[in-house]
């Protein structure tokens, strides 16, 4: 290993990503006085949450309809289908409030009303009065809410001076002989050289890993990292079988479509020019939850009512809506519309197929954001020195579903939350734990290996059979056969890993290395999620399992939780639901049918 050169870092937290999760955490630890690194393998802008659209979910209720967070707690839980931890819950709608008011005053350039307060917009499965009519409660800054709280959050961690490290690829987390996390090691893409940095805390932000799909809303940059680096830990994750189908990917380019179009007045139709939600979802229609739209579209399609010369895709109608509200509201989807199917969104519909967008599961946590490592004795015990924030994290405030906006509240809310606890529990300048040598040696074995992996095939090629094998064994639809399938041809492809070749073998901006450490990271998760799904027999939120079509709270209101270990052998265990609140402002939410 001495032909590797490190370079050794002290700090007090170390935060790995730079998205809306990472910054927040980093903002605040930050500002709490620890001496802060962000760690990200793109520069902070370029980080996903800048693709967010539509609005960040806070019931400030500034459209006078009388919101408030125990009718935004009602519709999470209800949008989880259960599965959503209640606790946890009760904390991200209650802290919705202060959060989004903290992003109005750092300068996030939302929307407004004439009054000047923050507009908000309607939103699917966003409910007035447990879903008697439709809430205006996305907070928006026109359709690039994501974009302008990303840029605010980055210019306020310079103010207050947090040390980002750009263009460095985490490669594993370093953990002590007693489990404890003590740092992280990565490389600087830049020139090559590998950098250890050391920290009381290291919080992992790294977002989701919708890439394991081929038609998905996510950059290519959205390999989960920190999940295949909780799993290579010796850590499990949970709930991986759950998957978010967005309803309105642009047919052929799987590029978003807001739902924020929908909430603005627009509609969907089929072939025959019906408007087909007025059947699936009769109250909230097309602004049901994003599993129910998606599965209502594809039985469309499935059933011959799809659009085209294919019949494979549905219309996106938004021509009937004043052009002025268009250009202030949605300008980026006209944009969109116009560069990715040459469509004007003020003369004809918009070509739309649900898309992955979104993985509800993720490394679980508290509402801290302190990872738990579950025993038989204990299953909240803590993984000491290591949090998870963001799509990274399984809270669970999304549980089977997420609801459209509660992400960018989720990063924003559960990012706080960290920055609160690590300044709670992290002494300045302490001098943290060391993970032994043999923590570093392991890690620099499997980089080398990759570096100079000989094999016949591409990491390109590997990553697309994967992402076609997922397609098509754990899509909208579900069933035992498929699932079956897809566990042994994912159980194929992953033994394909030790037929890699990485043609480039220098350290200086290697892409086709990053690329092939991106697939092992990648490819651990799928694994995950469908054996996960393959064992789940029941259908809640976006796990719709043909063979078993009705939800099953008796044997399944469950979290599933899997390890993963070197030879891809998996151990399955359960978590229990919390069915139990925060506080007594609110009793816990008892289970019913999920209808809009």
């Amino acid at each position: 290993m001495s032909a590797y050169e490190i370079t050794d870092h002290q700090y007090d937290v170390v935060v790995v990503g730079a998205g809306g999760a990472g910054l927040r955490a980093t903002l605040g630890m930050a500002a709490g006085g620890l001496k802060t690194a962000c760690i990200t393998k793109v520069f902070p802008t370029r980080s996903h949450t800048v693709a967010a659209q539509g609005g960040i979910g806070a019931a400030l209720n500034n459209m006078g309809e009388g919101d408030n967070w125990k009718f935004h707690m009602y519709d999470t839980v209800k949008g989880s289908d259960w599965l959503g931890d209640q606790d946890a819950i009760e904390y991200m709608c209650r802290n919705a409030i202060p959060s989004v008011t903290e992003l109005e005053n750092y300068g996030v350039p939302f929307s407004r009303t004439e009054e000047g307060k923050i507009y908000q917009r309607p939103f699917g499965g966003h409910t007035l009065d447990h879903g008697k009519s439709m809430a205006r409660r996305a907070c928006a800054a026109a359709d690039r809410t994501g974009h302008a709280i990303l840029h605010t959050l980055y210019q306020q961690c310079l103010k207050y001076q947090a040390h980002f490290h750009i263009e460095y690829f985490v490669l594993d987390l370093l953990m002590t002989d007693e489990g404890e996390c003590a740092g992280v090691l990565a490389l600087c893409m830049e020139d090559g050289s590998l950098h250890r940095f050391w920290g009381q805390q290291t919080v992992l932000a790294t977002g989701g890993y919708g890439r394991v799909y081929f038609s998905c809303t996510s950059a290519h940059t959205c390999t989960g990292d920190g999940n295949a680096m909780a799993l290579r830990a010796g850590l499990p994750l949970q709930d991986m079988e759950f998957v978010q189908f967005h309803p309105t990917g642009v047919y052929g380019a799987g590029v978003l479509i807001t739902e924020g179009a929908r909430g603005e007045g627009g509609y969907l139709t089929n072939s025959e020019g019906e408007r087909f939600m007025e059947r699936f979802a009769p109250t909230a229609k097309d602004l049901a939850s994003r599993d129910v739209v998606s599965r209502a579209m594809t039985i469309e399609i499935n059933e011959g009512r799809g659009v085209g010369p294919n019949k494979d895709h549905i219309m996106l109608h938004l021509e009937h809506i004043d052009s002025a509200t268009l250009h202030t509201r949605l300008p980026g989807i006209t944009e969109t519309a116009k560069i990715f199917c040459g469509v004007d969104v003020t003369r004809e519909a918009i070509p739309v197929l649900p898309t992955v967008h979104y993985n509800m599961g993720g490394i679980p946590t508290n509402y801290h954001g302190e990872v738990l490592a579950p025993t038989k004795d204990d299953e909240n015990e803590v993984v000491p020195g290591l949090m998870a924030i963001g799509e990274a994290a399984c809270v669970s405030v999304h549980g089977a579903n997420r609801l459209g906006t509660n992400s960018l509240l989720d990063i924003v809310v559960f990012g706080r939350a960290a920055a609160h606890r690590a300044t709670e529990i992290v002494t300045p300048d302490a001098t943290s734990k060391r993970a032994p040598l043999h923590a570093t040696d392991k890690v620099i074995a499997r980089f080398d290996r990759m570096r100079n992996a000989n094999g016949s095939k591409s990491a390109a090629s590997i990553r697309l059979e994967m992402q076609h094998a997922m397609q098509r064994h754990a899509a909208v639809f579900r069933s035992s056969e498929s699932l079956e399938r897809g566990v042994g041809t994912m159980d194929e492809i992953a033994g394909k890993m030790g037929h890699i070749g990485v043609a480039d073998k220098s350290l200086i901006w290697n892409t086709d290395l990053i690329e092939a450490l991106e697939l092992e990271n990648l490819m651990g998760q799928a694994l995950v999620s469908i054996r996960s799904a393959a064992q789940r027999q029941e259908s809640r939120g976006a796990h719709a399992h043909e063979d078993w079509p009705e939800r099953d709270d008796e044997n399944w209101m469950k979290h599933t939780v899997m390890w993963l270990d070197e030879q891809n052998k998996s151990k399955l265990d359960y978590r229990r639901v919390g069915m139990t609140t925060l506080s007594n402002d609110i009793a816990p939410i008892p289970p019913a049918p999920r209808v809009y």
